[in-house]
């Protein structure tokens, strides 16, 4: 870019000494033009001179016989000069004419170039444009990097402090340890020495008559790993069948289809071992299911011990027999199938890889069935406890090669399918037979690849050891060890049977002291409860007796008021002579008087009556206060749910808004990163727009001053020829 700038100042100097020399030859073009008009002005005078004369000879031409010799020297003269003024003439106009075309060839190639160099700037331009941005995003990326190394780095220098700290921690222990070992071991060689007269494991002949440990832990494994085993061996089947059978079903149809023409001999027989394939096939599963369920806990599942594995092998071999049997009739059909008039060049191929696929496939069932033959052998046999591993690695090998093998071939066979769709002779049979045929080699695919998985991924588990066989790792287990280990294992179990006894159901010694607390607790606080209900009891009694106190005080108030209310109205209706009456009437004033005061109080003298409308209403008045009560709690009660339940909406609204806050915040400061970042971006374009500014009227003020410098060189070559004009005229005028 600063290369092609530099060029582009170049050009640009250049094309301004290329313009200061177009207007020097402007300004000579002026003037040799206004030369040429003077010299065509004074050729025109000269030519009218030239008439005049001709006539002035013509007219004096009879008077004089012959011109004189002055006169004819000076036509000579004349005709001289304006033959030089012509040539000269002539030849200003064609450099005239060839200057103009090369200003004007100049002036297209610079304006052309000056076109490109305005594109090529552009181009560069976006181009420092796209570096510049591109740059700043990786300056802005490395920076985050940056910050985000440098919390890691100081987040792993804590860690690294932890983990000194941790290993001078585990150091201290590890010496501690060693220590006590150190000590443990030389108690314990002290024991061995001094109390074992004999060690049994030393020996194998004796130590093969110790009894070996049961490893149940093993068991679960072994049964867990056999039931995933049957699963996937049922897939197979049920995939192997599947292609057996629309194998058969295609050897029906393609290349002759029996329902209109019989079929080869060949095929005939291949249909006919096709149709037994079940005999064959599900044995694999039956096996392997026995040998499943022959895998509990109570039972010791090494190589040496599992009969059912035996069998198992006899079914694979039985199954291998029954593929080596059809391979020759496979490969003869698929000759014939290429032997059609209809069968091209590319079935052909196909055909060919898929016999050869089909080989691959019957080898690969032999390899497995060797390697499980070796697996269901005895340990009374050659092969070694140690070569298991070398077996079950090879094996694994092989169950990966099956599944690379199957995957080939249903690739080989989905392109056949291909080719023979564009076959005019293919009917709907056989398009639905090739695609149950193409989904059996799919399934096939697949449960032979979950195998190899499965087995890949437990085949340290078939390798290693098993755990079983005599003490300190001697010698191999054999099935009489075994059924010996079973059979004490047995015997005591049964004897723990027989002395287990029913212990007593009793509490757990936590769960006993959290209901001696809770019920410590619930007794202290019914004693308070109690005394509390005593002294509410004596309370509300003593409330009662104040209650039926007033309220007889009540009827007696209300009796004397009704009393003073009727001496009242006696005494505003009586006459002023009541106070003179004889005592007669005193008298029966004053009985009448008792009597009324009798009846007004006699339902205040039955005391029963009284009291049991009091205990009525005493109750009464208890039901509705507790009543009472209870409808104010559950008042208070609901008010403080719903309180809490608009405290807990707040406290919720509130998180929510915490959260909104904090997404605002993010995005505000990300918003003020990059107001930051444009403001920075504007300040550079606007020192670049200024420099650029600056630059151009500098070249501005250039290019005045070269105007003004023209302006004064055209002036002067102006007044040059005005001069010179004025000379050329005086001479003129002179001649």
């Amino acid at each position: 870019v600063v290369d092609e700038q530099a060029n582009s100042n170049s050009l640009k100097e250049e094309l301004k000494q290329r313009e200061q020399g177009l207007r020097k030859a402007e300004q000579e073009m002026d003037s040799l033009s206004f030369r040429n008009q003077q010299l065509a002005k004074r050729v025109e005078l000269l030519q009218e001179e030239l008439l005049a004369s001709e006539a002035k000879g013509k007219k004096t031409k009879n008077k004089v016989d012959s011109p004189s010799q002055s006169s004819y020297q000076t036509q000579s003269v004349f005709d001289e000069d304006l033959q030089k003024k012509i040539q000269e003439n002539e030849r200003l106009h064609i450099q005239f004419y060839e200057a103009d075309e090369m200003h004007r060839q100049q002036e297209q190639q610079l304006r052309d170039k000056l076109e490109q160099l305005e594109k090529d700037a552009e181009q560069h331009q976006t181009v420092v444009d796209n570096l510049t941005s591109k740059y700043m995003d990786t300056i802005e990326k490395l920076q985050s990097d940056k910050a985000r190394l440098e919390i890691k780095a100081q987040t792993l220098e804590r860690e690294s402090k932890e983990c000194r700290l941790r290993t001078e921690e585990c150091q201290q222990q590890l010496r501690k340890y060693q220590t006590e070992l150190s000590s443990q071991l030389k108690h314990n060689s002290s024991v061995i020495q001094e109390k074992v007269p004999f060690n049994d494991t030393k020996y194998d002949d004796y130590n093969s008559l110790n009894v070996p440990p049961h490893n149940r832990r093993h068991q679960l494994k072994a049964r867990d790993a056999a039931g995933q085993a049957v699963s996937f061996v049922q897939d197979l089947v049920s995939a192997l069948l599947n292609f057996h059978s629309y194998t058969e079903q295609r050897v029906h149809i393609y290349p002759l289809d029996s329902s209109i023409e019989s079929i080869s001999a060949l095929n005939q027989k291949f249909s006919q071992y096709l149709h037994e394939n079940a005999a064959y096939v599900r044995p694999l599963e039956d096996g392997l299911l026995q040998l499943h369920q022959s895998i509990t806990e109570d039972t010791v599942t090494v190589l040496e011990t599992v009969g059912q594995l035996q069998d198992f092998s006899k079914s694979f071999s039985t199954y291998t027999s029954f593929l080596q049997k059809i391979l020759p009739y496979q490969l003869k059909s698929l000759e014939e199938e290429c032997d059609i008039p209809l069968c091209t060049a590319p079935l052909n191929a196909k055909n060919r890889e898929l016999q050869n696929d089909m080989k691959t496939f019957t080898a690969v069932f032999e390899k497995l069935q060797n390697y499980i033959n070796l697996l269901a052998l005895p340990s009374e046999s050659c092969t070694l406890v140690q070569n298991f591993s070398a077996v079950f690695t090879q094996l694994s090998a092989c169950l990966h090669g099956l599944h690379d093998t199957t995957k080939e071939l249903s690739k080989h066979y989905s392109q056949k399918v291909t080719l023979e769709q564009e076959l005019p002779t293919v009917t709907q049979k056989l398009r639905t037979t090739n695609e149950c045929l193409l989904s059996s080699l799919a399934s096939l695919t697949n449960s032979t690849g979950k195998i190899a998985t499965f087995f890949s991924n437990n085949l340290d588990f078939f390798a290693s050891s098993a755990g079983y066989g005599p003490r300190a790792g001697a010698g191999n287990l054999n099935p009489q060890q075994a059924e010996s280990m079973l059979s004490n294992k047995k015997k005591a179990s049964t004897y723990i049977l027989t002395i287990r006894r029913t212990r007593p159901e009793s509490v757990p010694y936590t769960e006993a002291l959290t209901n001696r607390r809770i019920l410590t607790s619930s007794t202290e606080s019914r004693e308070g409860l109690m005394q509390q209900v005593q002294q509410s009891q004596e309370k509300i009694a003593r409330l009662e007796q104040e209650k039926e106190h007033w309220l007889l005080e009540a009827q007696l108030g209300r009796v004397r008021l009704e009393k003073e209310s009727q001496r009242i109205a006696e005494l505003e209706t009586g006459s002023l002579t009541l106070a003179c009456t004889d005592p007669e009437t005193e008298d029966r004033s004053g009985r009448e008087e008792s009597q009324s005061t009798s009846a007004t109080f006699g339902p205040l003298y039955p005391l029963s009556v009284v009291q049991v409308g009091d205990e009525e209403s005493r109750e009464h008045l208890i039901k509705t206060h507790y009543m009472a009560r209870v409808a104010e709690l559950t008042t208070q009660l609901q008010m403080s749910d719903s309180k809490a339940v608009h405290f807990h909406a707040e406290c919720r609204a509130l998180a929510k808004r915490l959260t909104i806050a904090e997404k605002s915040r993010e995005t505000l400061t990300d918003d003020v990163k990059h107001a930051n970042q444009n403001i920075t971006r504007l300040q550079d374009e606007l020192s670049t727009t200024k420099r650029s500014y600056e630059d151009q009227l500098s070249m501005m003020s250039d290019h005045l001053c070269s105007m003004n410098e023209t302006l004064s060189k055209q002036r002067e070559e102006i007044d040059t020829l005005k001069l010179g004009n004025k000379g050329n005229s005086k001479k003129n005028k002179g001649r």
